[in-house]
């Protein structure tokens, strides 16, 4: 408390009784699969198409996830993370490389060389290793146990990049790894060899890199490469660090199942691990793809009888659509799940995260993998299949908004991510609760500025109610917080919330009444 010794007036700032609480973002995706070039296993944010291209390169053939990005951005979509995997050619795209051989030590390779640019571009690639002098010597680089050269990386034969007394020693501030690799915008550099660091030396010369035109292998990524760890940072593992991300796609997994790098077992086991990520995080939603070519009886089968996933942090759309393959030049089916990402974003940016992300046109979408019936709808929907569907007049439209979870209170989508938005906004905003003197005052502080956030989320449409009273209370009081949780350094709020649900079915009751008869409102 300040000291008030001598008379005068005095100003003093003060703490308001609440502080207000902001809404989070809710329309973040994150996509994990295949590209031409760029980081791998590390989340890279992307807000539009072109810088897409200019960090992971465009359309390819073997992936589908430049297609869902670019499908993704289209359907107004906004800032997304890319995870690319299988780097080093398998990505579908081969990368060229050259070996260092050592210059003492014959037949050793001390280095392995891997262009950046997956495909022909590697190709245009040579190095030219110098030897260089160290400390006065005139031995050609001998000194310091003639550890150090200068590596020069030419394109079409003219020098780009030049890496002057680089040495083997990895303890050293030019170290030849550590310096190619956190500077070098065309090649990396892994050393392969085993023996002394004048062994590892390489032999002066110049080598081409090679390889980026072999031809294309299939990829073959087990379910691990797309799971991944969180511990290194790799596959959907990587994003647990990333706590913008609301939403989470994987097209490729089906990509790897076209080319046989995964059987149907793979596909279950990956989109188990992206559904097991997304409720392990609690505030994102998985978007799966069904496997192509399947009909309204398979699709059926293949989400009751084979995947079985029952969780309300995940929702799956049906059938393929169809959009023009820059890199074929011809049209292709291709999975839904980038589009559907992009229209839950539109969704939220147009009318709030509470509207069901359904009755939206596809953008970009010449046709659909199959035009389904009424009657088939009729056996999908109560399976959690959200359809969609070609209307004449009306477009391609999205046309189901369930989650895969057989409770009936989160079986909508907009449900469960109005919650998520919830609990994450109440949870950032309310952080400087903690350590506050846990009494009657900070339960009030804590009512008011939960009360004031619900409200604007009620004027908002994103509760149901007449009245603020209707859609929602807040209580923090003696009530929930008795001594023995005050004791235990606890403060108990209890909330609850009315949630808006989509009318899905809308039903107009018709009958015939004789005219001139009065009729009873």
């Amino acid at each position: 408390m300040p000291q008030y010794l001598s008379p005068g007036v005095y100003v003093e700032e003060v703490e308001s009784g609440s502080k207000p609480i902001e809404g989070v973002g809710t329309a973040v995706a994150a996509f994990v699969g295949l590209a031409q070039m760029g980081p791998v296993n590390q989340p890279t944010l992307v807000t539009n198409w072109t810088q897409f291209t200019g960090t992971f390169g465009a359309f390819m053939e073997g992936s589908y996830l430049a297609h869902s990005v670019y499908a993704y951005f289209q359907n107004g979509g906004g800032a997304c993370y890319v995870v690319r995997i299988g780097g080093n050619g398998e990505n579908g795209k081969p990368t060229a490389r050259a070996a260092l051989t050592s210059g003492t030590k014959q037949g050793l390779e001390a280095y392995r060389v891997s262009a950046i640019e997956a495909g022909a571009g590697g190709d245009d690639l040579s190095l030219e290793v110098r030897d260089v002098k160290e400390n006065g010597d005139d031995d050609g680089g001998a000194g310091k146990a003639g550890t150090a050269f200068t590596l020069v990386v030419k394109k079409g034969g003219k020098q780009v990049e030049t890496f002057e007394n680089v040495t083997t020693d990895k303890r050293a501030k030019t170290a030849v790894v550590t310096t190619v690799n956190e500077t070098s915008e065309f090649i990396r550099i892994e050393e392969i060899g085993k023996g002394s660091l004048t062994d590892l030396r390489p032999s002066a010369g110049t080598i081409s890199l090679s390889g980026g035109t072999a031809v294309a292998p299939a990829p073959r990524l087990a379910p691990d490469d797309y799971v991944g760890d969180p511990s290194d940072r790799t596959g959907f593992g990587g994003l647990e660090a990333i706590e913008d991300v609301t939403m989470v796609c994987a097209p490729d997994v089906m990509a790897a199942y076209q080319q046989g790098g995964l059987d149907l077992d793979g596909v279950k086991a990956v989109q188990l691990g992206i559904i097991a990520h997304c409720e392990l995080m609690g505030d994102r939603m998985a978007i799966l793809d069904p496997p192509p070519g399947l009909n309204a009886q398979q699709v059926k089968e293949w989400r009751v009888d084979v995947a079985g996933y029952d969780s309300k942090f995940a929702a799956l759309y049906w059938p393929w659509i169809k959009v023009f393959d820059p890199a074929t030049g011809t049209n292709q089916f291709v999975p839904p799940s980038g589009a559907m990402a992009g229209i839950w974003g539109r969704s939220d940016d147009t009318r709030g995260v509470h509207k069901a992300p359904a009755n939206e046109v596809v953008r970009g979408v010449l046709d659909l993998e199959l035009n389904i019936t009424k009657s088939e709808h009729d056996q999908l929907n109560p399976d959690g299949i959200n359809c969609i569907r070609a209307f004449p007049g009306r477009g391609i439209r999205v046309w189901g908004a369930r989650t895969l979870s057989s409770d009936p209170s989160w079986r909508y989508i907009n449900v469960r991510r109005l919650f998520n938005y919830l609990e994450k906004s109440i949870l950032g905003g309310t952080q400087w609760v903690v350590f506050e003197p846990n009494d009657m005052d900070l339960w009030g502080r804590i009512r008011r500025t939960i009360n004031s956030f619900l409200t604007r989320t009620w004027r908002d449409g994103a509760l149901f109610g007449a009245a603020p009273e209707e859609a929602f209370f807040v209580k923090c009081d003696a009530e929930t917080n008795p001594p023995d949780v005050i004791d235990a350094g606890q403060v108990v709020c209890l909330i609850g919330v009315s949630p808006v649900k989509p009318a899905e079915f809308v039903v107009f009751k018709l009958s015939q009444f004789s005219a001139g008869n009065a009729v009873e409102e």
